[in-house]
């Protein structure tokens, strides 16, 4: 099923509801099945809820669980279920099958859990025993190179352990401030946690207490919204329960969209972006995204969308999301006539140049506007939704914005 948007006002004002952060929730969820207590303001994103469902199953006993196409959702219960006695099996959505886990799988087996692939090596779904604890101190190293999730999925069940947990990643670790809103938020709830030089320690005697939390908006929800103010002759919007001391990695959107012509102010209520009208923006050539790669398909299209050229690094993790990320931008940014390149082999980057080029139909005109195909990723079809500054646009398969923002599209038209 295709949705048609309409090309958006030149100029923006009002106030935009962004969904609590799926991204604190998760983890606040399993900290909170730990004995931290239950988070205020749940994130409404499939993939919490999802979570959410699954705790709610292992607490009455039940021992299948399928958690979709969440992939925070797979990793965090596979070592939630993993550290838990009993016999369980975790499944997942057909593109969550094809997401690898076994540094994490690995990682667990060092620490006593038994773990048995049920199909592909390496890959969900896994048949999980109970959990053999050991009774000497834990060093565990992990590869830290293709995702962030197993690192923090093994530290937010540090502390249920009855023995220290040292994590030692192996690599260059992408998405580090993902890992820091992970420790950040462990501390909240009363856990110690050391940072070494070479990695994380999770003492003994740490433990997780019941304090009250209230999980803040998505800063990479608001992503899309700066892009569109960014192309706006004049915006000014606010995104409320926004923090200027977020622990969210993305949080570094005020100073990135300052170069892209949209200032930010923080307010009791939130954060006001405005774009001024005449405002000449000055984007950089470059940008790397190895530490927010979910801030790139935002900022491929906003670059194609204005005729920057841009040329995006740090896109290792890109490949094993939701979809091929790089693949799906190439093929849906060049039906807008915008040249894409991608190149680096192990070391991708994604090359932009060109404007993109839409077209709105006069009354009785055949509507000429591509259908961009969104492959079953939320942030594909919202960042494609930027284009509807330059023109109507037509969407695949949009309500795959369930994931994370399900109320995105009325944001957009309200």
């Amino acid at each position: 099923m295709s949705r048609e948007i309409k090309k958006l006002p030149a100029s923006l004002q009002g106030r935009v509801q962004l969904p609590a952060s799926k991204s604190l929730c998760n983890r606040a969820l399993i900290i909170g099945a730990l004995g931290g207590g239950m988070p205020e303001n749940l994130s409404e994103a499939r993939d919490s809820r999802d979570l959410l469902r699954l705790l709610q199953r292992w607490e009455a006993g039940e021992t299948h669980y399928d958690a979709g196409a969440g992939g925070t959702t797979y990793r965090f219960m596979l070592a939630f279920l993993a550290t838990r006695p009993g016999r369980q099996f975790l499944t997942g959505s057909e593109r969550m099958l094809q997401r690898p886990i076994g540094p994490l799988t690995d990682a667990l087996r060092q620490m006593g859990a038994e773990l048995e692939y049920a199909g592909r090596q390496g890959y969900p779904p896994l048949h999980i025993g109970p959990f053999a604890e050991r009774t000497e101190d834990l060093v565990v190293r992990l590869s830290a190179n293709v995702s962030s999730q197993y690192l923090t999925a093994l530290l937010l069940v540090a502390p249920s352990l009855p023995v220290s947990l040292t994590l030692l990643p192996q690599g260059r670790l992408v998405s580090r401030p993902y890992v820091e809103m992970t420790v950040g938020l462990m501390r909240h709830f009363g856990a110690e946690v050391i940072e070494l030089p070479e990695g994380w320690e999770v003492p003994a005697h740490s433990t997780y207490l019941r304090r009250p939390y209230r999980v803040e908006a998505d800063w990479t929800a608001a992503s899309y919204f700066y892009a569109l103010a960014a192309l706006s002759e004049e915006a000014d919007l606010l995104l409320p329960d926004l923090h200027e001391n977020s622990l969210q990695g993305d949080s570094l959107l005020p100073a990135w969209m300052q170069a892209w012509g949209v200032e930010s102010r923080f307010e009791q209520t939130g954060l006001r972006i405005l774009k001024k009208r005449g405002t000449k923006p000055q984007p950089p050539a470059e940008m790397d995204f190895f530490h927010q790669p979910d801030l790139a398909q935002t900022f491929a299209v906003l670059a194609a969308a204005m005729g920057h050229p841009l040329r995006l690094t740090g896109l290792q993790t890109l490949r094993i999301k939701e979809t091929d990320r790089l693949t799906a931008l190439q093929n849906e940014l060049q039906k807008t006539g915008v040249q894409v390149r991608i190149g680096g082999g192990e070391q991708p980057f994604l090359e932009i140049k060109g404007r993109a080029r839409l077209h709105t139909p006069r009354p009785g005109e055949s509507h000429q506007t591509p259908l961009f195909q969104t492959y079953d990723d939320h942030r594909m079809a919202m960042a494609l939704s930027i284009f509807a500054m330059q023109g109507d646009i037509r969407l695949e398969n949009p309500e795959v914005v369930e994931k994370s923002f399900p109320r995105f599209f009325d944001n957009l038209f309200s």
